[in-house]
């Protein structure tokens, strides 16, 4: 049995738009696994998932009248240099990026450019979705839907009862929903997951993120 690696799929989402020439790269993220998993590798990753969440909790969104402020945590800007990061302030047509001395970065984007950042976010959001429908990792899943400020999703899956890595894929779209909603300056404090049966419309279990750890 395989492990989801969606949680790692939406952190390189967000590298796509962090990271100096990565909106280069061609292609979708692949939500394919690789590793094996077991019930300890579920509450591990659990663990990792809070931890990213928290991560990007640190992320500042700062709303004016013209502009967008958002200042991004060490964590996601990594090595990048200044040099680095002029060259994607340019790329983009932000109106600069600043090097901070403790490693995190602050964006300076206009309104129009923040919107299209969350709607790039959005499009490879349900791109991600629409690959789990019928895949090699989830071949039972149907339809995957959520609200429009991702806090709330729908699998739809021909399982009666679900498989080890079908109740993984909720720590994924828990990610999602967290990265999409701080991103917006609308952080949230639960993103669920519910699961329904294709057959009988019955619902099997609802997950939600706020119960991780517990």
């Amino acid at each position: 049995m395989k492990k989801s690696k969606l949680f790692t799929t939406a952190i390189l989402i967000l590298t796509t738009i962090l990271v100096a020439g990565c909106s280069k790269k061609t292609g979708t993220v692949s939500t394919t696994s690789e590793t094996t998993i077991s019930e300890s590798s579920i509450e591990g990753s659990e663990d990792e998932t809070k931890d990213n969440l928290e991560a990007m909790g640190g992320v500042e969104v700062e709303k004016g009248l013209f502009n967008v402020e958002l200042t991004i945590p060490a964590q996601f800007v990594g090595e990048q240099t200044q040099e680095e990061l002029n060259e994607l302030s340019k790329e983009k047509g932000y109106k600069s990026i600043t090097l901070n001395e403790d490693g995190s970065a602050k964006y300076i984007l206009t309104k129009q450019q923040h919107k299209d950042m969350m709607a790039e976010l959005n499009t490879n959001i349900n791109t991600s979705l629409s690959e789990m429908i019928g895949s090699e990792d989830y071949p039972n899943y149907t339809d995957i839907t959520a609200n429009e400020n991702y806090t709330e999703f729908v699998i739809t899956t021909k399982s009666t009862e679900l498989s080890m890595t079908e109740n993984f894929s909720a720590l994924g779209l828990y990610m999602y929903g967290g990265m999409y909603n701080i991103f917006n300056g609308t952080p949230v404090d639960n993103v669920s997951v519910k699961f329904i049966n294709t057959d009988t419309g019955a619902e099997i279990t609802t997950m939600n993120s706020k119960n991780m750890g517990q």
